[in-house]
């Protein structure tokens, strides 16, 4: 069994936990992250999530992500989430470029930067499929197509962006 931490409107870490899979109770939050590892031409990893799956099964995703367990720091389940989907280990010193909130939680976005080898990359069976790497428009035709989990193509362009921007302000020329 799983259990999540839950955490107050403020994200503090309340103490409470529920069991994976549980509604979240009214005026409380759970943790998400998600992971986008990019390489040197600007293309992402993407994963195709097992046809077994409840939600959004066989459909193509963001590099890794899921929930944080109980206990978990954000970047610690970052790090989890990652090694166990597709087996790549990430450093756990790491920022989220991005926090959404959202109705019963805040979700955390990583971008990492690395030209790793897809093939040497060790899949979890029972949750991924396939990874390639692709660009954001070939993400945008996906997502169109429906073959991509239907993210706001705001949000994937965002994503695309942060990896080139360090953060969001156009830096004066002195």
């Amino acid at each position: 069994m799983e259990y999540l931490d839950l955490y107050t409107r403020d994200r503090v870490r309340t103490g409470n936990t529920i069991l994976r899979g549980t509604k979240v109770p009214e005026g409380f939050y759970r943790l998400v992250v998600h992971v986008c590892i990019f390489n040197s031409k600007g293309q992402m990893i993407i994963q195709q999530r097992q046809t077994c799956k409840d939600d959004w099964g066989g459909m193509w995703d963001l590099s890794a992500g899921g929930s944080a367990k109980a206990g978990d720091s954000s970047q610690n389940a970052a790090k989890r989430e990652v090694f166990e989907e597709i087996g790549y280990d990430i450093e756990e010193d790491i920022r989220p470029a991005l926090t959404i909130n959202f109705k019963n939680g805040f979700n955390d976005v990583y971008i990492i930067k690395s030209d790793l080898d897809i093939s040497s990359l060790k899949l979890q069976e029972e949750e991924v499929k396939a990874v390639k790497w692709a660009t954001l428009s070939e993400i945008k035709s996906m997502i169109a197509d429906g073959t991509f989990i239907p993210y706001h193509i705001s949000f994937i362009e965002m994503l695309f962006f942060l990896l080139e921007k360090d953060g969001v302000k156009i830096k004066k020329e002195k």
